[in-house]
């Protein structure tokens, strides 16, 4: 079945660009206003969506995250209201949605039930920062089962031979770690990504893109100068959270503007 995630990487790259793969978190600072956020970001150029449901133990989440998630959870946010927000958002734009989850919720809610949920909901697939590929045979099975994407995550610190089960097992994109550490703004993305895309393409991922650490277009081109996409979580949650929508579709846009690749 073919990739939703990775067609839209395609596409960017065909229109010359490097692909621009925005975080939200779900409920946040409402529901519905999650639900815009997500809409305005694809609207102002976002390749690809990453909706996180605020979980109450976020390993690798940075303060900003971390203070927005905890909001919609005093706001009464529950684990079925991520496939709400999904339908709603794939309702009113095509562009792929992908839920960043801690495994945890998917365990408890069953994750054959999780992901019919998500492909009913109009979901693209998951990415799961805590689950290594040697761990997921049942999410393997159930994303081979409804064409859902699967991304898993690689940090700098893994051997080659993690990678490429990373490379193998991952199918959309390998979600490539800049730095060790919690997610947030740095002043500059550290170069052990720009060699962990080299050693990920090496052993056969056919599409890599960069999180953690990446907050202007500078950075943005930066790092699409050698990987295919950009992921940008903490300034785009700032942004709505100090902006509103409004604020937020201003910062997508600027991001969205690092990603032209020269000809």
């Amino acid at each position: 079945m073919s990739s939703r995630a990775a067609a839209a990487i395609d596409a960017a790259h065909a229109a010359g660009r490097g692909a621009f793969v925005g975080y939200l978190p779900a409920g946040f600072p409402d529901i519905q206003t999650s639900i815009d956020a997500a809409v305005a970001l694809a609207e102002a150029g976002a390749d690809i969506l990453e909706i996180g449901p605020p979980y109450s133990d976020p390993v690798m989440d940075g303060t900003i995250i971390q203070e927005a998630t905890q909001t919609a959870l005093a706001a009464g946010f529950r684990l079925r209201d991520v496939f709400t927000v999904v339908r709603e958002i794939t309702k009113r734009v095509d562009v792929p949605v992908l839920v960043m989850t801690y495994w945890n919720p998917v365990l408890q809610y069953g994750v054959d039930r999780y992901a019919d949920d998500l492909l009913a909901a109009g979901g693209a697939g998951l990415i799961t920062p805590d689950i290594t590929p040697d761990s997921a045979a049942e999410w393997i099975a159930a994303s081979e089962r409804t064409g859902l994407d699967r991304v898993f995550l690689a940090a700098p610190t893994s051997t080659d031979e993690r990678l490429a089960l990373i490379a193998e097992a991952s199918t959309g994109f390998v979600y490539t770690v800049s730095t060790m550490g919690i997610t947030g703004e740095r002043g500059q993305v550290d170069a052990a990504a720009r060699a962990l895309v080299t050693r990920l393409r090496a052993l056969g991922a056919q599409h890599a893109c960069v999180g953690i650490g990446i907050s202007t277009p500078s950075q943005v081109t930066d790092v699409l100068g050698y990987a295919d996409g950009a992921i940008v979580g903490t300034a785009l949650v700032r942004a709505l959270r100090d902006g509103g929508v409004a604020g937020l579709a201003e910062t997508a846009r600027a991001l969205s503007a690092g990603t032209a690749r020269p000809a």
